[in-house]
């Protein structure tokens, strides 16, 4: 069971315990890393697999690499060896541990925005409205395919028409910023990165598919854990954002979630609200985690 984060107390893992859990760990993400790295050594890419490493810029190894989270010291000669000269990291008399002290001043005020965010989306209601129409705008009336080694389903004319006669309502700004110039002013919205925490909503699959954007940028003050619990619901969430797409998907096996049909709408909405539900727990998670990496250096 992983330690609840607290900032009150160290709590002194033992060596074996905490190898234990590091090799738990990497059994459990070695399966979506080595594919990944198998791919890039042979110039290969995957529209679902990649984009969580390829999109938020981090590396395999980041996420391969085990962390406990703040509060609990690793004992041990091999944690003075493996830990004691890692970023954050410093020697206490119980044995080593992150250290929020030696965060930046910018840094600081990341946790800050983050918090902002992490507890606005939370309290907002979710939205279940949108259709996943953002991957339709990305494509709507350009020359240009963002996944130009896929087909589309539709022809170019049909996708236009049937984004011209939705009522497009994009609230996540990363998204946003990927439509076309001419999708843009259909969109009710105009998010922009200081309107971010104003705008973001739970019902969003790009907001809580960030969810693991948060987790990797909280390391090594949240355990891996909970950064990998975030990537597997990424994960899930990004292949209904391609099946919910224009793309033609068939040769990777997954069959698309027709949004241009109204019963298509309607089930990528209740995917929508389980995916909502699901990142709830974990949004709170990191909430109360940033909250205690604050109280730790008040």
């Amino acid at each position: 069971m992983v330690p609840t984060l607290s900032s009150a107390a160290e709590t002194a893992l033992p060596e074996p315990v905490w190898l234990a859990r590091r090799a738990a760990h990497a059994a459990r993400v070695r399966p979506w890393v080595e594919p990944r790295l198998e791919r890039r050594s042979r110039g290969e890419k995957d529209p679902i697999e990649d984009f969580l490493f390829e999109y938020y810029s981090f590396s395999p190894g980041e996420l391969l690499r085990w962390h406990p989270g703040l509060g609990v010291a690793l004992g041990g000669e091999r944690a003075t060896a493996e830990y004691g000269s890692l970023r954050h990291y410093r020697a206490t008399s119980v044995g080593v541990l992150a250290d929020p002290a030696s965060l930046s001043p910018s840094r600081r005020q990341g946790l800050t925005w983050i918090a902002q965010l992490l507890e606005k989306t939370s309290a907002r209601p979710a939205l279940f409205a949108c259709s996943g129409l953002h991957e339709w705008a990305m494509v709507y009336r350009s020359p240009e395919i963002r996944h130009a080694a896929w087909p589309l389903r539709l022809s170019e004319s049909a996708l236009a028409e049937f984004v011209e006669s939705q009522a497009v309502c994009c609230t996540h700004y990363d998204a946003f910023r990927f439509f076309t110039e001419p999708a843009r002013p259909l969109n009710r919205l105009q998010p922009t990165r200081a309107s971010q925490p104003e705008l973001e909503q739970a019902g969003c699959l790009h907001a809580n598919m960030d969810l693991y954007k948060w987790a990797m940028k909280l390391l090594p003050f949240v355990p891996s854990e909970l950064a990998a619990d975030a990537f597997a619901l990424a994960r899930e969430i990004r292949v209904l954002d391609m099946r919910a797409s224009p793309y033609d998907f068939a040769a990777l096996g997954l069959a698309p979630v027709r949004i241009e049909t109204e019963a298509g709408r309607t089930e990528y909405a209740a995917l929508q609200r389980d995916f909502a539900a699901r990142a709830r727990p974990l949004r709170l998670r990191l909430l109360a985690a940033v909250r205690a990496i604050e109280a730790a250096l008040a």
